[in-house]
């Protein structure tokens, strides 16, 4: 009995996930280099860090899902928002950390960005590691990307540190004190406050 057959396909089998998640890492960072790429044309056009923070809001809703970013920040407390108030709390953070980390940047000054080997740790999630430069300091940054109706950001990494898990300790402990609505003033009173 031949068994080539049968190990051709074996192996066949045993290579289409891998496959697959190869396929998905490449859309998924080739997404994020359309996002960047998109950013800093933006950045060129901007004459100050207000004109940059106002208008690349516009081309990071398109690669940013602020829906899942401030849905896990809230935490479990989120499904006792009311729609309105999820809306609400959504509209708030996006603004917070469009004008949080934009702000960081002038305009015109490009980071450089070295893209590393992207990961799938899960099927629908792509973390695509990369080293920015920027001003003579470097960071290490990670984008995570999910299939949410398309590639788009859910989370990035700095240093280590997750945006959603770094606002999540203070928005968390706002809403246990407070609810929904708490938080919603929380973020209110930090999006009101200069940058």
């Amino acid at each position: 009995m031949n068994r080539l057959p049968f190990i051709a396909l074996l192996l066949a089998t045993s290579l289409m996930p891998r496959l697959g998640l190869a396929a998905e890492t490449s859309e998924a960072e080739a997404k994020l280099r359309q996002a960047v790429n998109e950013v800093l044309a933006v950045a060129d056009r901007a004459s100050s860090r207000s004109a940059l923070v106002s208008s690349v809001r516009p081309t990071l809703l398109r690669h940013t899902s602020f829906e899942t970013m401030t849905r896990r920040a809230v935490g479990v407390g989120w499904r006792q928002f009311s729609d309105a108030q999820q809306k609400k709390a959504t509209d708030l953070f996006t603004t917070l950390v469009i004008r949080t980390y934009i702000g960081k940047f002038t305009p015109g000054e490009h980071p450089v960005i070295n893209y590393k080997t992207a990961t799938a740790p899960a099927a629908g999630r792509v973390d695509v590691a990369t080293t920015l430069v920027y001003k003579g300091s470097h960071y290490a940054v990670t984008y995570r990307m999910e299939q949410l109706s398309g590639w788009r950001i859910a989370d990035v990494v700095i240093e280590g540190v997750s945006l959603i898990a770094n606002y999540r300790s203070q928005l968390d402990a706002t809403f246990k004190q407070g609810g929904a609505e708490a938080v919603i003033r929380s973020l209110e009173q930090s999006v009101s406050r200069p940058s």
